[in-house]
């Protein structure tokens, strides 16, 4: 994800999940400018990170939770013994 604004467009889709928003409504509830959530969406997808679903003239977009838990199992089971969660459900409650 790698940069403060991706973070928050996926807190944001993590919180709409599992509908999602589309783009006007993520756009007005962070306040980034138009071509700048455009080039951060198109990371994320290009990461698979989130999908998108086009409806009519509006683009949806949801975050992947599938590769989202699975990064956070990789994550966990590479991180130091010291750094470890006791449970990876309890670090990614909304991956349900």
């Amino acid at each position: 994800m790698g940069t403060e604004p991706r973070l928050r467009i996926m807190q944001l889709l993590l919180s709409a999940h599992p509908d999602g928003l589309v783009v006007g409504e993520i756009q007005q509830e962070l306040d980034i400018p138009n071509s700048t959530l455009s080039h951060h969406l198109e990371k994320l997808k290009n990461e698979d990170l989130v999908a998108v679903q086009r409806e009519s003239t509006f683009l949806r977009y949801t975050a992947n939770t599938a590769v989202l838990q699975e990064l956070l199992r990789f994550s966990t089971r590479n991180a130091a013994p010291a750094t470890r969660p006791s449970s990876a459900k309890k670090s990614c409650k909304f991956c349900r």
